[in-house]
């Protein structure tokens, strides 16, 4: 009989396991944005874009043809500490997966207990009456052994839990997403730091060499004045010159100082503890153009954006968890053990003792905290998506810009370089003539200024044109590690 009770126990356990029910609340779509109804991005150059086309852009740095820069890229990637926390925020999201998911499987806890306990029984007058008895009754102690094992489930008939597992699910994804983010945004922002020392070693190197230009100048301009060929005062202007040309050192080396100190952060190292890098840094090579494909494409390319739906995804899920609070919760309980005066006694079978409880337990008046807590939950979820328009928006926005700075900086360098190359032959030629006596000393002074503003100009568009081209990968968001994981519900096992 015993036995018979136990199975249909057990029996009614494993029926509660496979229990399952509808799922309550909306299903999530992605929402429609700019991206999917444009057709192409406007500064494309006229390429056609190809739907079908794999957009594989991996490793994408190493195309420049500078081997520095792709070392530097492996060593931060090892190193930075952004990179570990934004790990370690993962791991916590896994975690949280974890523990929405084991909500779905029953509560299993076993318990051994020895209760030791003193009682007293009152006889009354029956007991004043025996001079043994002393106060009139007596006492005696007891003792229970107890061991039992429970089994709790609460049936997702409504799907709260599931719901609140997906939830989860979407934000390690995300997680892990906006970690991918940040590592594109390393490689980026550790080529930029580069990018920036190599430019200000060149612009420490034409200072230097505005420096002896001038000194020539000064030299010439002296030699003149002691032969009584020149004033004072074009000794004077050259001296100024030279000097305002020495005072461009000390700042153009605390910008180079600074970005490599900004470089030793991204790699893990203790600012200015690094070995200097080369002095040069090869000009960007004449790689194909890289293929942008269509602006819907970012959608699932760029992982800032994947984040910002899979957050949506979960706030989806939050929503369902919510509107579930307002149907009824059926929980199942049983135990079974035994119990008994004696520690033998409790593993014998006739001392066992269990139970079974079926519990049903339904909200009924809550002061509108549930429908208020849908309400924020829906609320939540209107805020994620305008956010995910917005930075759909934003993504096709950087693209654009992108394309029109390399088009247009192409075009900007060729004239700058015409410009110092016509810059530099007039002043040289007007030092030149200024030897002979046919140009004044400011002619000579203005060439050498116009000189120097078209080589640093040309120095920083050559920086930025690098710019530019990593700005554009990081716009197109492609596989820079591989694959983004599905954003599929993790399936559990029951």
């Amino acid at each position: 009989m015993i036995f018979g009770n136990r199975q249909r126990l057990l029996c009614g356990l494993g029926c509660m396991l496979l229990a399952g029910g509808c799922m309550i609340g909306p299903e999530y779509e992605r929402p429609k944005t700019m991206a999917e109804t444009a057709t192409r991005f406007v500064h494309a150059d006229g390429r056609a874009p190809d739907a079908n086309e794999p957009q594989v852009v991996d490793r994408w740095w190493e195309r420049f043809g500078d081997p520095v820069t792709a070392d530097l890229v492996r060593r931060a990637l090892d190193g930075n500490l952004d990179l570990r926390a934004a790990a370690a925020r993962v791991l916590q999201t896994q975690a949280g997966l974890a523990e929405a998911g084991g909500r779905l499987w029953p509560d299993v806890s076993y318990g051994l207990s020895r209760t030791r306990g003193k009682n007293y029984i009152d006889l009354g007058d029956f007991g004043a009456m025996d001079p043994n008895m002393g106060s009139g009754g007596f006492s005696f102690l007891t003792t229970t052994w107890s061991h039992s094992i429970s089994v709790s489930y609460l049936v997702d008939f409504w799907g709260k839990l599931r719901r609140s597992e997906r939830a989860a699910w979407a934000d390690v994804l995300a997680a892990e997403a906006n970690r991918q983010a940040m590592v594109n945004s390393i490689i980026a922002t550790v080529i930029q730091a580069r990018i920036d020392i190599a430019m200000a070693q060149r612009r420490l190197a034409i200072a230097r060499a505005n420096t002896e230009s001038r000194q020539q100048t000064f030299n010439i301009t002296e030699r003149r004045y002691r032969g009584g060929l020149v004033g004072p005062v074009d000794v004077r202007l050259a001296r100024a010159n030279l000097e305002s040309a020495r005072a461009q050192e000390p700042a153009v080396e605390l910008s180079l100082t600074t970005a490599r100190h900004a470089l030793d952060v991204l790699l893990g190292r203790q600012p200015g503890a690094s070995p200097g890098l080369p002095e040069t840094l090869p000009e960007l090579p004449a790689l194909e153009p890289v293929p942008v494909g269509v602006p819907a494409a970012l959608l699932d390319r760029r992982p800032d954006v994947r984040a910002a739906e899979l957050s949506l995804r979960s706030a989806n899920e939050q929503v369902g968890a919510s509107m579930a609070q307002l149907y009824p919760d059926l929980t199942l309980t049983g135990s079974y053990g035994g119990s008994s005066s004696e520690w033998e006694d409790i593993w014998d079978r006739d001392f066992e003792v269990y139970s079974a409880i079926t519990g049903l337990a339904t909200p009924i008046w809550k002061g509108g905290q549930i429908r208020a807590q849908i309400r924020k939950a829906k609320a939540r979820y209107e805020e994620l998506a305008a956010n995910y328009a917005g930075v759909v928006l934003k993504a096709m926005q950087e693209v654009e810009d992108a394309l029109t700075s390399e088009q247009l900086l192409q075009d900007q360098i060729e004239h700058t370089r015409l410009q110092f190359e016509e810059s530099k032959a007039a002043e040289e030629l007007s030092r030149r003539r200024y030897e002979r006596g046919v140009e004044s000393i400011l002619t000579v002074l203005e060439a050498e200024r116009n000189r120097r503003i078209a080589e640093e100009q040309l120095t920083i568009l050559e920086g930025r044109i690098w710019t530019t081209r990593v700005t554009l990968h990081l716009a197109l968001g492609g596989d820079w590690v591989g694959p983004p994981p599905a954003a599929e519900k993790p399936v559990v096992k029951k």
